[in-house]
């Protein structure tokens, strides 16, 4: 259970700097309360969105990781925050990722934030 709150906070620390850092991925709310609330729900919907849907676009893109090398991945990571981003505003979370380009700019911050966040904090069960 800790590891998994430790993921959420790294993913939900990783947002927040694609958000401060990139124009076009928007987070708003009235309070920072309401900002840091959304900004957890959206790491949740992120962390869900990555359990489930990129293993299986993984294993049906698999030539394509051959045959790029693993650069697909960029592509991949930007598909699945831009599926995190259309999950959230039928949600009604107040995240929004406007492009394709800003989804692959924000999933190469998120995966490089999410992993330095995750070499420092405590992932022990």
């Amino acid at each position: 259970m800790k590891n998994f709150v430790v993921k959420t906070i790294a993913n939900a620390g990783a947002l927040a700097v694609a958000v401060w850092l990139l124009d076009k991925i928007t987070l708003t709310g009235d309070s920072t309360g309401n900002k840091v609330g959304t900004l957890i729900a959206v790491a949740l919907l992120f962390g869900l969105v990555n359990f489930m849907v990129k293993p299986l676009v993984k294993v049906l893109t698999f030539p394509l990781f051959v045959l790029t090398l693993g650069l697909i991945t960029l592509v991949v990571n930007a598909l699945m925050l831009l599926l995190t981003s259309w999950l959230a505003g039928k949600l009604d979370l107040s995240f929004h990722v406007d492009g394709f380009w800003a989804a692959v700019l924000g999933g190469l911050v998120i995966s490089v934030v999410s992993w330095a966040l995750n070499v420092v904090l405590p992932d022990k069960d």
